[in-house]
């Protein structure tokens, strides 16, 4: 008897330190997808837009929900530079919905995103909201250079890549909804947390987000990591 009430005690403690580390999983998968994709030697996302970019998130291994209508379903990172130009600690969101077009593939796909101001930033805090739609959105250009940009792509609140079966382009997120992963921040932080409060640097970041900021700041480097 004594044995069970003290593992019901235990419990809760021992949920919360899992989800923790499937938390910080999803961040160090993050930071390997970066890595990878700017690894590769001509179909990177260009330097400038990173450099540039107000918010960068990453979907590793977005699946193929097998809906009728194409739905997606993926966990993932997000991260936007505060007003002191400094990354913000990570936040947990979850992306779903959408037919993101042929070129994402089947079976699952890595997925970055890169808002390019503070009015896309600004729709990141609402609890969900529709790309394309809430936010206007654009297959983004590739390759080491930023020529190919266009004014709209240019213009557009987010630009998106997608690496399926080692396939590398831009793809849009055309109806795909974003919220946060409440759950994932309350295990990561140790207490309820909003988006607002994460992305605007009002929470600090942990350890375990190093090597997402290593990897950010070779292409994008926050104020001091010059």
């Amino acid at each position: 008897m004594k044995a069970a009430i003290f593992a019901l005690i235990l419990t809760p403690g021992l949920l919360l330190a899992g989800s923790s580390d499937h938390a910080i999983k999803h961040i160090d998968k993050a930071a390997t997808v970066l890595q990878e994709m700017m690894s590769a030697t001509d179909s990177a996302i260009p330097e400038e837009i990173l450099e540039h970019a107000q918010c960068v998130g990453v979907i590793p291994d977005l699946k193929k929900a097998g809906f009728v209508f194409g739905g997606k379903y993926g966990k993932g990172i997000l991260v936007c530079r505060t007003d002191q130009g400094a990354w913000s600690a990570p936040s947990n969101v979850i992306m779903e919905g959408g037919s993101f077009g042929f070129q994402i593939g089947g079976g699952e796909s890595d997925v970055v995103f890169v808002v390019q101001n503070k009015s896309g930033e600004r729709k990141l805090m609402q609890d969900k909201f529709t790309i394309g739609g809430s936010a206007s959105a654009m297959a983004g250009p590739v390759g080491r250079s930023a020529e190919a940009e266009t004014d709209a792509q240019m213009n557009a609140e987010i630009l998106s890549y997608s690496r399926s079966r080692g396939a590398f382009v831009g793809v849009s997120l055309e109806g795909a909804t974003l919220r946060p992963d409440k759950s994932a921040n309350r295990a990561l932080y140790g207490r309820g947390v909003d988006q607002r409060e994460i992305l605007t640097g009002q929470v600090g970041a942990p350890a375990s987000a190093q090597a997402l900021y290593n990897e950010l700041n070779q292409y994008a480097p926050a104020a001091g990591a010059r």
